[in-house]
């Protein structure tokens, strides 16, 4: 029976994959500026430089476009907080610091070409859009990982967080692109996606690493995870409402988190197929396998049954 590794262990042993999964990534991300993605000849000034305020009519958008559109801005706008939890859960140093520095810096380009993209189009109201970032920042993001005793969270569980995350959000922005009924919306959203996918790349292999080095520790610290999900922005305002209508209406819904999120995750990990876990780990492979056979044939069916007598309901009222 070999020990578990202290975190700082696994740091140093996965760091020459974090280098070249690094060199990869730098290899195939293209650069790409906000401001080519923003329609700035619809822009025009607002009451306090003697334009005119924001009035609903003036939003292209339907409620479920601005609904996505303005959850998906608020998400990335609390980018400090995932800063944060991943530069204290990875290292500054070496590889890992310039990962981190320079995710960082590719995740931002997402909120800034958004919001320009909302406020010069006029798709939200900007006043309402900055009032929630304020109270969703001030919150702050909290870890699915936030309950575990102090000591057991750490790089492993952040791994694997964010190997789902970003696939997630990936699925969002592109699905986004096809309620916004825009094509520049469209065009942005889906290099926002191909961003997410790049992400999703590095920290799922780093998280398949972590699998091969202290299969026992990681295949626990994914389950955790998997059955403890939820999206980074699931603080915000409205994010209830905003969910309902984004699950009503195809743009993230129990089945795509399941079948386009989870199940090709687990897949690229053949986390069912490794004849390498320890009885530790053994029991967490069974909970996750109970969690998504659950998952398939009752939680999801049940959602879509209630999905679709909503939308019956909503027919019959227009």
């Amino acid at each position: 029976m070999t020990r578990d590794l202290t975190q700082r262990e696994i740091l140093v042993e996965l760091e020459p994959t974090a280098e070249t999964a690094l060199d990869r990534h730098l290899s195939m991300v293209k650069e790409w500026h906000p401001h080519d993605y923003v329609p700035w000849d619809e822009g025009r000034n607002f009451a306090a430089l003697g334009g005119n305020d924001w009035e609903p009519e003036q939003s292209t958008l339907s409620e479920v476009a601005k609904a996505a559109l303005v959850t998906n801005l608020l998400t990335e706008d609390n980018l400090p907080s995932y800063h944060r939890e991943i530069a204290e859960n990875f290292s500054q140093d070496g590889a890992w610091g310039t990962w981190v520095g320079r995710w960082t810096a590719e995740e931002n380009r997402h909120s800034v070409v958004l919001r320009d993209y909302l406020v010069v189009t006029r798709g939200v109201d900007p006043v309402a859009l900055e009032d929630a970032r304020m109270i969703h920042m001030t919150h702050g993001f909290t870890p699915p990982t936030s309950r575990l005793p102090d000591g057991e969270a750490g790089f492993l569980y952040s791994v694997a967080y964010v190997s789902f995350q970003e696939l997630a959000t990936r699925v969002s922005h592109r699905n986004t692109a096809k309620v916004c009924g825009d094509p520049i919306a469209d065009r942005m959203l889906q290099r926002v996606a191909l961003d997410e996918n790049l992400h999703m790349i590095f920290y799922r292999t780093l998280c398949g690493a972590a699998l091969d080095l202290v299969p026992d520790q990681a295949i626990t610290a994914i389950d955790t995870i998997v059955e403890n999900f939820r999206m980074p922005g699931a603080g915000m305002p409205n994010f209830r409402r905003n969910g309902v209508l984004m699950a009503k209406h195809g743009v993230y819904d129990l089945r795509q988190h399941l079948e386009e999120v989870l199940q090709p995750v687990i897949r690229q990990w053949d986390l069912f197929g490794r004849n390498d876990f320890g009885p530790r780990g053994e029991q967490a492979r069974e909970r996750l396998a109970a969690y998504l056979d659950n998952l398939e044939k009752v939680q999801v069916p049940r959602f879509e049954e209630q999905r679709d007598r909503a939308l019956a309901r909503e027919a019959a009222r227009r």
